[in-house]
């Protein structure tokens, strides 16, 4: 999915449906960003990586930091800059990171929070690191897909079967950690960062239905359907819910944190 979306318009890849993701996306659980926060000092300077609405931002904004935030979504960063009016320490800058003129060792942190995997492999790290300070953190936070319990899931998979048959709509919670602590891996093999620290956790929240169908908007493999297969697709999953009495629903998904430093050089 990645080589679709580097190869697709950057700036419009989110923006149809950055409303969505600002309702939908779940947020990051608050022990996260206070570890993460636990390793800056109170001064810091932060930059972020695809920022989105600023669905982190804001958690991180709380603790006073000034922040340079990337967003290429011109939609994402009008949301990111109206849910950011209340701290005037950041600053949101509509491009991406490869795009982004290099400010180096500037920043005491670099934060990305599902979006890292997103910036080209071969920039990644070595202009995260350029930008760090000696002994600056990579934060890395992901949050996988909310999803339904089996019970839910089962009246729902023949709907994929039939409609999205080559669609991955839900990945065992194993595929998930090997995914992302492959990613904290790349982080190292790259000889720039170090002292890789990860811990992770299931979250849960409910959904209504228009709510579950707006967080699948957003995700990366539904954006890639024709729209009127994506179109039949929801709304043959709203008449299943309708039809089994379903207004609301608990999901789960696994949240990550990971944080490297930077080498001394």
């Amino acid at each position: 999915m990645a080589e679709i979306y580097r190869s697709a318009p950057r700036k419009t890849w989110y923006s149809s449906v950055a409303d969505a993701y600002n309702r939908a996306r779940p947020r990051y659980p608050e022990e996260f960003v206070r570890r993460a926060t636990s390793q800056l000092p109170s001064d810091a300077i932060l930059l972020e990586i695809g920022c989105g609405p600023g669905t982190a931002t804001t958690a991180f904004a709380n603790f006073g930091f000034e922040m340079v935030c990337l967003e290429p979504s011109p939609e994402a960063c009008q949301l990111a800059r109206e849910n950011c009016q209340p701290y005037p320490n950041v600053e949101i800058q509509n491009t991406t990171f490869e795009d982004w003129e290099l400010e180096p060792q500037k920043f005491h942190g670099i934060l990305a929070a599902t979006s890292f995997h997103w910036v080209s492999p071969e920039i990644r790290h070595i202009k995260a690191a350029n930008a760090l300070k000696n002994r600056g953190s990579l934060i890395l936070l992901w949050n996988t897909p909310p999803q339904p319990n089996a019970e839910i899931r089962q009246f729902l998979q023949e709907i994929y079967q039939h409609q999205v048959p080559s669609l991955v709509w839900w990945e065992e919670k194993a595929t998930h950690e090997k995914n992302i602590e492959q990613l904290g891996q790349m982080v190292i093999d790259s000889g720039l960062f170090e002292d890789l620290a990860t811990e992770q956790q299931i979250c849960e929240a409910t959904y209504s239905i228009d709510d579950y169908l707006a967080l699948l908007s957003t995700l990366s493999q539904y954006i890639a359907l024709e729209p009127q297969k994506r179109e039949n697709l929801f709304n043959s999953l709203r008449k299943a819910f309708v039809q089994n009495g379903i207004k609301t629903f608990p999901t789960s998904n696994l949240s990550v944190l990971q944080i490297a430093k930077k080498r001394d050089e």
